[in-house]
């Protein structure tokens, strides 16, 4: 067996494999730093060629390619543990998700402590235990700390965690191994851009760093896009966005992502054509999430109804648009909990109902496949989160409390600190809904404040107790946010108006 070095992508959370509309990511080649990366283990050569292309891929933002150049490498090597493993880290299956680590698991007897390390890691994301995952990146970055990718291995870890100034710090350490390191260099305009404390300064000399390092990549002009979306200026991310078509036409996130610009200044048009453009040159799942966003821009033009129905056509439209099957379940996932969101928030509670009913079916199907009691847990605690919410936004409280103890109940042998947030944004909605507002505030400060309709309730909750001061100061965050989602296209508007009516 040849050993031989490599540069390990950022980890997937897998969890329900919803289906979120992630973008395409990846970087350049190798640095010409001195570094001791991670060794791998492969006989073929033609293997290894396969597989350090498609780590380069990944770094420069080009997933989908990343990952048939990892399939091929499996293929000329099916004992090539960090092959199977990568394509589990890039698949929007959550069946080829759970093969490929089964693969790449079955042959760790031949592989490095680094590679089982690597594997160990990702097999955490389906018993959800957050402390073991920790232990296993600190060994990790033990064993190799010469590594740069180890330490941006750790880093990701620790964002998931919320420990950003760790994860800045691991992430400064990479670069200090390798200046020129691609993904230390986005990973870390992300943290600025993303985090708290945010600094847009620091994210755009990050992302702009990536541009010279990659000037012929489309996917750094993308992320610089998105450091003047979140600075206000809309002009230039549009244009960022439109230097990444001039790099590659069919790339489909410039189009989704110049289609948000376009949604938030009311150009919907404009948007819905962008939308359509990127639907016709998408891959796999991509064809229908990105058809999400289409629906959401009659949410930002004030018709959920129009959302509503238009969802509810893709949904009869998936198996005819060329997704492989074993993918249709987390895409039908994704559509239905936007739609029972626009309905819920809109008190169209039967139509929100029935999303949830047939949402549930999807998640069943996808716990089914992994075959894994703890999987079917969490995804049994997720249903009753949504069926919480659903009984909340209907008046009926005490379905929503009990739905709440389940979720809670269902998650509690979880080893993750942040396990308990569902339980409090339901419990917050509850309080909310009954203007119990420091009750709801107490909740919604223990939920997930990096989801901007969480940010948005805890607002609404803050106005109501009469601390007005912070609730402007979370409003103004909300409507300047110019990241889309269901979320922030149903409360962008009002948060807009109501950061306005406090400052007259």
């Amino acid at each position: 067996m040849r050993r031989l070095t490599f540069i390990f992508a950022l980890l997937p959370i897998v969890a329900l494999m919803s289906g979120c509309a992630a973008g395409e990511e990846g970087g350049e080649g190798i640095s010409a730093a001195a570094v001791a990366e991670i060794p791998v283990t492969t006989a073929s050569d033609e293997a290894l060629t396969d597989y350090m292309e498609g780590q380069h891929a990944l770094d420069v933002g080009r997933a989908q390619d990343a990952r048939d150049l990892f399939r091929q490498a499996a293929e000329k090597d099916p004992l090539f543990t960090m092959a199977h493993l990568n394509v589990s880290n890039t698949t929007n299956s959550a069946e080829e998700f759970n093969a490929a680590l089964d693969l790449a698991a079955a042959n760790m007897s031949a592989a490095t402590e680094g590679e089982r390390l690597l594997v160990q890691i990702n097999q955490t994301f389906l018993d959800n235990d957050v402390d073991r995952r920790l232990q296993l990146a600190g060994q990790l970055v033990d064993l190799y700390p010469a590594s740069p990718r180890a330490w941006v291995t750790l880093a990701g870890i620790q964002t998931g965690l919320n420990r950003h100034a760790e994860a800045r710090t691991s992430l400064t350490k990479a670069l200090d191994l390798d200046p020129n390191h691609v993904l230390a260099h986005t990973n870390l305009g992300f943290s600025y851009l993303f985090n708290d404390p945010r600094d847009l300064t620091e994210a755009e000399v990050y992302m702009g760093r990536v541009v010279e390092l990659e000037p012929d990549e489309p996917q750094p002009q993308i992320n610089l896009g998105d450091v003047y979306r979140a600075s206000q200026n809309l002009d230039d991310s549009r244009a960022a966005y439109s230097r990444a078509l001039e790099l590659d036409p069919t790339n489909g996130i410039a189009l989704v992502k110049r289609g948000h610009v376009n949604s938030f200044l009311g150009y919907y048009d404009e948007a819905r054509q962008d939308y359509d453009q990127s639907m016709a040159v998408a891959r796999e799942q991509n064809k229908a999430n990105f058809a999400n966003y289409r629906a959401f821009t009659h949410v930002h033009e004030g018709n959920p109804q129009a959302a509503v129905d238009e969802l509810e056509r893709l949904l009869a439209s998936v198996e005819g648009l060329g997704i492989p099957e074993d993918q249709h379940d987390g895409v039908k996932i994704f559509i239905l909990s936007n739609q029972a969101t626009i309905a819920m928030h809109h008190r169209m509670l039967d139509v929100a109902e029935r999303a949830i009913e047939r949402r549930s079916i999807h998640v069943r199907n996808i716990s089914e496949m992994f075959g894994r009691e703890d999987v079917s847990r969490q995804n049994e605690g997720g249903i009753a989160f949504w069926e919480g919410m659903l009984a909340a936004r209907a008046g009926d409280y005490e379905t929503a409390r009990s739905k709440a103890e389940e979720n809670a109940n269902l998650v509690e042998p979880d080893n993750n600190p942040r396990k308990m947030e569902p339980y409090h944004n339901l419990m917050g909605t509850v309080s909310l809904l009954q203007s119990d507002y420091q009750e709801a505030v107490g909740h919604y400060r223990q939920a997930n404040l990096n989801n901007i309709y969480v940010k948005y309730h805890l607002a609404l909750a803050l106005e109501g107790a009469g601390n007005e001061d912070e609730a402007r100061a979370l409003f103004k965050e909300v409507a300047e946010w110019n990241f889309n989602s269901v979320g922030y296209a149903l409360v962008r508007e009002d948060a807009t108006q109501r950061s306005e009516r406090a400052r007259v």
